[in-house]
């Protein structure tokens, strides 16, 4: 027997088999047939050599960390998203309070308003307190903006309701003047007129200074707060809710509200000095006919020289402004526009006729030269003029109702058929229906030649009329009372009274508030004032209305080119005593430096120039009843825009009636009635 290893079995382990024995044969192992007992194969390999690889440790790592971070968003997700619902829980109350608030106003109970006011205090606090637990998310992209305007918000609105709050206290002496007269615990009374409130508001505007100071403060706090909140982040709309609008118009409120505290103040300051509380005033008052436009607002068709004590103003004389140029010999040089197209007078001399002197559209430098040359005329010691035409005669009149001027009949502001017009309008057009100058005799100053009809009626109405106008004013019941303030708050922003003060810090004041009618000179951005003068052409611009387009395009450089459409329309007929052909002066400026491209619709027009540091295009053209004349000016800027604003500030003339503007820039359009001067801040 031979033992032979059997490489075949096993892992090489020696393995003994017996062999038949054959003889002279080589003994060699069974294959196949039999199963050797002896062979054991392993059991599932592959599974053994896999439950053998480990993990790999940072294997392990990754996937605790994503673990942990699963389990961190799920309580960080439920966690903000309970501070968030907690804010919008809060937020609604806020709302809710809010519109209780803003619903009380119609009460004109101030006391209801304070107290709504002071509860909307401590619900504002209590967002801004559950609003802070999200602040934290200021840090986040892009969501982070949204968190942080809402923050800002808070802020603006907490510093706004602080602002509120001095308001009351600084009007409640003044409730029943403003409107606010239920619950009003001052010393007046239903008994008392309103001349007993007057003398009430000039004996405590010292009072009010402090406050104005206060409320200044607070206002620009807010607009800081609201300079970081960018409206353009927002949708136009949101399920049907204007939103970035109203932001908008919130900011460009706050900033009015601002402007008006702040440029009120001096006024404040000064306007004891004004209303003669130390020593009685006196006034000039210029009678401006709009309906005659001219730079300053109309012409200068009559005066009256007017005293104020303590707020007490009382009409002296009156008298027409062609008795004053019958006393006055004409020294300076009136333009050619003047000379040209007004003729008359002016063929035979071609100084100016004080009637015609307001030529400046800067009222504070028409005053000026009016004053001085007044006082050749026998117009001395007066401490200002106050000049006023007639839409606040119309604006009072719409407040108190018909009244009697004895002597002269009766006048109001309803529409008189005769002219399509206001009644009192076309009484004071008729009482000053002059046909030409009045003619003195050279050798008898005191002998007339030839006198219009009507010319003694027309010099005399104003004393009268005042007076009524006046009487009646001061003499309504306390229901209407905030309408008359209104009235005349509105005569004054839109520029229908205007101021010139002979006492250098008087006249700053009055300037900073925006009544003194001067052009702005240091603006920096753009700027736009159109100034007409009617020469000659009857009171057309009873009927006239004025639409400006502004096309801005801005060029891939930043280079400003800018297109002004002036349209004049008078749907009106000729009827040759209102309304007749105009020949209109136009003069429109832009910022110094432009550079004029193309102008067109002038019969007559000038060489650009510059005045009151501005670029000045102007001309003649000519407007019929019942017709349409268009100007066009094509100019571009001095300068490029720069930034996300383009600056841009619009002043109105003196005497007209909110002309529509609109502007076009990068397709956008803007449109308004353009009541008062306009800064605007449009976006590039």
């Amino acid at each position: 027997m031979i033992k032979i290893k059997n490489k075949f079995f096993g892992k090489g382990e020696n393995t003994t088999s017996d062999t038949e024995t054959v003889s002279d044969s080589v003994l060699i192992p069974k294959l196949g047939g039999e199963k050797n007992v002896n062979f054991q194969e392993p059991e599932n390999a592959v599974a053994k050599k896999v439950s053998t690889r480990k993990v790999p440790k940072w294997l392990k790592i990754v996937m605790l960390i994503t673990v942990i971070i699963f389990v961190i968003s799920v309580i960080f997700s439920a966690v903000a998203g309970l501070m968030i619902y907690r804010v919008y829980q809060s937020g609604l109350e806020t709302k809710v309070q809010v519109e209780k608030l803003v619903s009380t106003l119609s009460s004109q109970d101030i006391n209801v308003i304070e107290s709504e006011l002071a509860n909307t205090k401590t619900q504002v606090e209590k967002l801004k307190t559950s609003y802070g637990a999200i602040t934290w998310m200021g840090a986040l992209p892009y969501a982070g903006n949204y968190v942080n305007d809402g923050l800002h918000g808070l802020n603006a609105a907490g510093e706004g309701l602080n602002a509120a709050q001095i308001v009351i206290e600084t009007v409640k002496p003044y409730a029943d003047i403003i409107g606010l007269t239920k619950g009003s615990t001052d010393a007046l009374n239903a008994e008392e007129s309103a001349q007993d409130r007057l003398d009430f508001v000039v004996n405590t505007i010292p009072d009010v200074v402090p406050r104005a100071s206060e409320l200044s403060a607070k206002m620009e706090i807010i607009q800081n707060e609201l300079s970081y909140i960018d409206p353009n982040r927002y949708p136009e709309e949101f399920r049907g809710i204007v939103v970035r609008a109203n932001i908008k118009k919130g900011k460009e409120l706050v900033s009015l509200g601002e402007k008006v505290i702040t440029s009120g103040k001096p006024l404040l300051e000064v306007a004891p000095a004004m209303l003669g509380t130390n020593e009685p005033r006196t006034y000039l008052v210029l009678f401006q006919n709009d309906k005659e436009l001219r730079p300053t607002g109309g012409f200068l068709t009559a005066y009256s020289i007017a005293t104020v004590e303590n707020g007490k103003f009382k009409p002296v004389s009156s008298s027409d402004i062609y008795n004053l140029d019958s006393n006055y010999k004409p020294s300076v040089p009136a333009p050619d526009p003047i000379r040209k197209y007004l003729k008359g007078p002016y063929i035979l001399s071609s100084n100016f006729r004080i009637r015609d002197i307001n030529w400046s559209p800067d009222f504070q430098e028409s005053m000026e030269l009016f004053v001085n040359e007044a006082k050749k005329a026998g117009i001395e010691d007066i401490d200002g003029v106050i000049a006023v035409d007639t839409e606040v005669l119309v604006k009072i009149l719409n407040v108190i109702g018909l009244i009697g001027v004895p002597g002269f009949g009766n006048f109001s502001s309803e529409i008189d058929e005769r002219c399509n017009c206001p009644n009192v309008v076309y009484e004071l057009e008729s009482f000053a229906d002059v046909e030409g100058a009045i003619v003195w005799d050279q050798n008898d100053p005191t002998k007339i030649i030839f006198a219009p009809p009507n010319y003694e009626n027309r010099k005399k109405i104003i004393g009268p009329l005042m007076n009524s106008v006046l009487s009646n004013s001061l003499g309504q019941s306390k229901e209407k009372i905030p309408s008359l303030f209104e009235a005349g708050f509105d005569s004054l922003l839109e520029k229908h009274v205007l101021f010139y003060m002979l006492d250098e810090n008087e006249q700053r004041a009055v300037d900073a508030f925006g009544i003194a009618g001067t052009i702005d000179r240091d603006f920096q951005g753009d700027y736009l004032h159109i100034n007409d003068a009617n020469l000659g052409g009857r009171k057309s611009n009873l009927y006239v209305t004025q639409h400006v387009e502004q096309d801005i395009e801005i060029a891939r450089d930043k280079t400003v080119t800018k297109t002004v459409t002036i349209t004049y329309a008078n749907p009106e007929k000729h009827d040759g005593w209102l309304n007749s052909v105009l020949p209109n002066w136009v003069r429109i400026y832009v910022p110094k430096g432009s550079t004029v491209v193309d102008v067109s619709g002038l019969d007559d027009q000038q060489d650009p120039y510059e005045e009151f540091d501005k670029t000045v295009v102007s001309g003649l053209f000519s407007l019929r009843p019942e017709g349409v004349a268009k100007v066009v000016v094509t100019y571009t800027l001095p300068f490029k825009a720069d930034g996300e604003k383009y600056p841009f500030l619009i002043q109105k003339q003196p005497g007209t009636n909110s002309p529509l503007y609109s502007i076009t820039i990068n397709n956008n359009i803007e449109e308004f009635y353009l009541k008062t001067d306009k800064e605007l801040a449009l976006e590039l």
